[in-house]
């Protein structure tokens, strides 16, 4: 069986914490809610935009009854749908460090809980050139990470082992989700959440750089 690398996407690949920020601000703003510094998104994202949302609500605007819930989830998806690429770049090497593991014979593959529409569009405009085998993000009614089963389903589809096969992530939910489906869990320093949370949630390597990835194979 083939052996696959699959990465996350924001804080794996590409660091998309300004513009995610910016459109939760938007959003917030339009509802006469306090806005958060970007910064503060880092502690916020990993777990889908729902999640999201919930966490960037005052204790004071809890409960919040759940059409107005929608109503201001809605408006920051659609906040980030309009302004996807403004401040997100690739990670320093990542480019470079994708196209040498697309020479070797692994599938390399994307797995976000970021809407999948979304998660694709990213992709194809930041490395168009990378012959991805599969670019998964959240869907309805699909469980997000750590749940596995979006993760296994994919190796499944392209013939991979995952005992085999490397999750790469920033993450607690990343590495969950590597353990859940009982591959390899590799954590990179650089993402959102740094390299204490992805020890203390189990990763077996931990990479500093991401000219450290082509080690991986």
């Amino acid at each position: 069986m083939q052996t696959a690398l699959v990465f996350d996407l924001d804080g794996t690949v590409l660091n998309t914490l300004d513009d995610i920020g910016a459109a939760c601000n938007t959003a917030l703003a339009a509802f006469g809610l306090p806005v958060h510094p970007l910064k503060s998104y880092e502690q916020m994202v990993g777990n889908g935009f729902y999640v999201l949302v919930q966490r960037a609500l005052p204790s004071n605007a809890l409960p919040m009854p759940e059409e107005r819930f929608l109503k201001l989830l809605n408006a920051a998806k659609e906040a980030y749908a309009a302004a996807l690429c403004v401040h997100t770049k690739p990670y320093p090497g990542i480019p470079e460090a994708l196209a040498s593991l697309a020479q070797k014979e692994v599938s390399l593959c994307v797995l976000s809980n970021k809407p999948e529409p979304m998660t694709q569009a990213l992709i194809a405009h930041y490395f168009p050139q990378i012959p991805f085998a599969r670019v998964y993000g959240g869907k309805d009614n699909i469980p997000l990470k750590p749940d596995p089963r979006r993760l296994l389903a994919m190796l499944d589809e392209l013939g991979c082992d995952p005992q085999k096969s490397l999750f790469i992530g920033d993450s607690s939910v990343d590495m969950m989700t590597a353990h859940a489906a009982q591959m390899t869990a590799i954590g990179v320093a650089w993402g959102f959440r740094g390299a204490k949370e992805l020890l203390q949630h189990g990763a077996s390597r931990l990479l500093n750089q991401a000219s450290e990835l082509t080690s991986l194979v």
